[in-house]
């Protein structure tokens, strides 16, 4: 098993990719404490995930304010009884068009794309030096490898999360932290609506879905756990050598 022993705690875990993720996570040997916003769907991911050997835990946070992000970690670590993996997987949409741009939904959507990965990532280092190393994944997205016109403060931030981890991997690089980024392409998961869904009805949302599927060669959504394959490859010691890297999971889309 390629986590066998490892500690590992996953935001926005309850569902999409982040479940996917606890779910392999699971399987491939790892301890898993599971952070979501969701406390109903974290309930039910224990009750559907867990062996009932005690290697799954929750913990129920707001990772958009501070309290909640520095917070988490601690919580997650004190289960575990230390870390040696995270993934900081939390985001968001976030706002459309930049015109009439609406502050209070701009900064919520900073917080929890920005400020949550960099937070979580500052209050971890310290129990993998602990360990004498560990394993750092932030989601970013193919928005953050090439622009989008149609979410671009989404883009925005998750182009500073490719910047965050490229940097983080030099600066953790001594203490044995490697720190790398997937980045997929629209995926079949809860979030995909918030961006195919702009246009406010099932029609434009279809049309949105369709278009953005014609410029991926394969052609086809990214599955949950294709994307939580290449999380699982970039924590595991089989990437041991592999740090600062921006990893497209996306069909083919940015090799264009």
């Amino acid at each position: 098993m390629r986590l066998e022993n490892k500690l590992a705690v996953i935001t926005a875990a309850a569902s999409g990719m982040g479940r996917a993720g606890v779910e392999l996570f699971l399987r491939e040997g790892a301890r898993v404490v599971a952070v979501d916003l969701n406390a109903e769907a974290l309930a039910d991911l224990a009750a559907t995930v867990s062996a009932g050997d005690g290697r799954l835990a929750t913990v129920v946070a707001d990772l958009g304010t501070e309290e909640g992000a520095r917070n988490s970690i601690h919580e997650a670590a004190d289960k575990l009884g230390g870390i040696d993996i995270l993934w900081a997987h939390a985001g968001m949409p976030g706002p459309g068009p930049i015109e009439g741009l609406d502050m209070a939904h701009y900064q919520k959507a900073m917080s929890l794309n920005v400020t949550s990965a960099i937070l979580g990532a500052a209050e971890a280092v310290g129990y993998m030096r602990k360990r004498q190393g560990g394993s750092i994944v932030f989601t970013s997205s193919i928005s953050g490898l090439v622009g989008s016109m149609f979410s671009p403060i989404y883009s925005m931030a998750k182009f500073g999360i490719v910047g965050l981890g490229k940097s983080l991997a030099q600066s953790f690089a001594a203490d044995g932290v490697r720190v790398n980024v997937v980045c997929p392409g629209l995926a079949d998961t809860p979030m995909k609506t918030g961006f195919t869904g702009r246009g406010g009805n099932a029609a434009q949302a279809a049309e949105n879905e369709k278009r953005l599927l014609s410029t991926v060669p394969m052609g086809r959504l990214a599955r949950p756990e294709e994307v939580a394959h290449a999380v699982l490859w970039l924590a595991s010691d089989d990437a041991s050598f592999v740090t600062g890297v921006a990893l497209p999971v996306d069909g083919g889309y940015t090799c264009r």
